[in-house]
């Protein structure tokens, strides 16, 4: 590759963004998480220097992904609009979302690390989310992405489902409940803070509402993210993959 970018190690992301012509800064930022600013050719991204990590570089990520898909247009991106996966496809957000991790989560690097993994854990995202310098979200919205695992992610607050990511090959009707049951972990968690991390099974009614889903089971693992919002990984039975 023309960076010499072979392992995670290598994904400089200033350097990337200094050979686009991008300069990237961290100040302290109130009311957007980044932001980018360019002028012909040449471009300053400003990244929230108060942020995590993990947080910085997805930032980065995403701003080079407006330099790439939106030049010419100035934009601020909050806290919400930086991972929210309930835009469309084509929203420009969810754009340069799509961008950042294919930037920090290069499929090339991922999917022989993936090939390693039995079963998707919560420990098993963050072993692979600390190679990369990546949020335990990302990469497993990553591994939702690739064809190796039945894993369906799904996110809830109180108000109910925000997004969920299937695997592309499921069946129509696996479309998680908009509403926890209450016999979820998952539900546990998000209202009456308690709840396990681990997988655990579960009676397949607690999590979809079509026509025989008490026939199955899933597997489930929830934990917190920040916005008292739950993410679970869900693994799916056999026959979820017509």
């Amino acid at each position: 590759m023309e960076l010499g970018i072979a392992e995670p190690a290598d994904i400089d992301l200033e350097a990337i963004a200094y050979c686009q012509r991008a300069v990237v800064r961290f100040r302290p930022l109130c009311g957007c998480e980044a932001m980018i600013v360019g002028r012909g050719k040449n471009a300053v991204i400003t990244v929230n220097s108060d942020a995590g990590p993990e947080r910085q570089r997805f930032s980065i990520a995403h701003e080079l992904g407006h330099w790439h898909h939106h030049r010419g247009r100035q934009l601020f991106c909050s806290a919400g609009d930086i991972g929210d996966r309930r835009r469309d496809a084509l929203d420009p957000e969810r754009q340069a979302d799509d961008f950042a991790s294919d930037l920090i989560l290069p499929d090339f690097m991922v999917r022989p690390r993936a090939m390693k993994i039995r079963k998707v854990t919560i420990a098993a995202a963050e072993e692979l989310a600390g190679e990369f310098t990546a949020s335990r979200t990302a990469t497993l919205i990553k591994l939702a992405q690739l064809d190796r695992f039945p894993i369906m992610l799904v996110c809830h607050d109180r108000n109910g489902l925000r997004w969920w990511s299937p695997h592309n090959r499921f069946a129509s009707w696996w479309r998680p409940s908009r509403q926890l049951d209450a016999q979820t972990y998952a539900y546990e968690m998000l209202f009456n803070d308690a709840g396990d991390p681990h997988p655990h099974k579960m009676p397949g009614d607690a999590w979809f509402d079509f026509k025989g889903a008490d026939r199955d089971e899933v597997i489930e693992q929830s934990f917190r993210l920040p916005g008292d919002q739950i993410l679970t990984i869900l693994t799916l039975p056999e026959r979820a993959v017509p």
